[in-house]
C-alpha cells in the first residue's frame, strides 16, 4: 500500500513512483499489486500488463491527516507492505512536532497492521523548508530503529540522500526521473519480501 500525499499519487507523473516499482517487480517474476481506497491513477499497462492503479496518497495532506485514514480507510484491504513517504506537507504547514506525529502514525500502523512490513522513508528534497526536512529527516532512522528493536515489522528507506533537485519538477514532486529513482528505493526495500 503506497501511503502517503501528492508524491505517492504522482503529482507530476501519472502514476508516480509506483510505475517503475511495478515495472522492475515483473522484470525480475515477482507478484505485486497495489491497495489503497484513492482514485485510481497511473497507465492502464505496463509492460504489456495490467497497472494496478490503487494508492492511499491525497494531495496535502499532513502526517496527521494521513494518520486519520488509519486503520479506515486505509487498511479495509490489509496490506503485506505499506511504502510510508509523509511529511513533505508538514515542512511548509508547520515543521515543528512533525517528528511526533510520525512517530504517533508509525505506531498505530503497527498496532493495526502488525503482519505487515512497514518501509519508512525519510521525505525528498524540498528546497523551499530545506532546513526544516534535514531536522525533520534526521529523526527518522532512529525512530524505524526503536520500533524495529522491539519486534515491530519496519525498515527504513533513504529517499532523500542523493536525490538531485534536476529530479524534482516543480520544485515540490519529482519528475519522471525522479519518480523511478523513488521506485529503486522502495524495491531495493521490499525485494526480498515480495513472492
Amino acid at each position: 500500500m503506497p501511503l502517503g500525499d501528492s508524491i505517492t499519487v504522482g503529482l507530476g507523473f501519472d502514476g508516480g513512483y509506483r510505475v517503475e516499482l511495478f515495472r522492475m517487480a515483473l522484470q525480475d517474476d515477482h507478484e505485486i499489486t497495489f491497495t489503497g481506497t484513492q482514485q485510481k491513477n497511473g497507465p492502464a499497462m505496463v509492460d504489456g500488463v495490467t497497472f494496478p492503479r490503487n494508492h492511499e496518497g491525497i494531495s496535502g495532506q499532513t502526517i496527521q491527516q494521513i494518520n486519520g485514514r488509519v486503520p479506515t480507510p486505509a487498511l479495509n484491504e490489509m496490506p503485506h507492505i505499506v511504502l510510508l513517504h509523509a511529511g513533505t506537507n508538514d515542512m511548509v504547514q508547520g515543521a515543528n512536532g512533525a517528528d511526533t506525529r510520525l512517530a504517533a502514525l508509525l505506531d498505530d500502523l503497527i498496532a493495526e497492521a502488525p503482519d505487515a512490513l512497514i518501509v519508512v522513508s525519510n521525505i525528498i528534497p524540498l528546497p523551499r523548508s530545506a532546513n526544516a526536512v534535514n531536522t525533520f529527516n534526521a529523526t527518522i532512522p532512529a525512530m524505524v530503529e526503536e520500533r524495529a528493536a522491539a519486534g515491530a515489522h519496519i525498515v527504513f528507506a533513504d529517499q532523500f540522500t542523493g536525490f538531485p533537485a534536476s529530479e524534482l519538477g516543480d520544485t515540490v514532486h519529482p519528475n519522471q526521473a525522479g519518480y523511478a529513482r523513488m521506485a529503486r528505493v522502495w524495491y531495493e526495500a521490499i525485494e526480498g519480501y515480495l513472492r
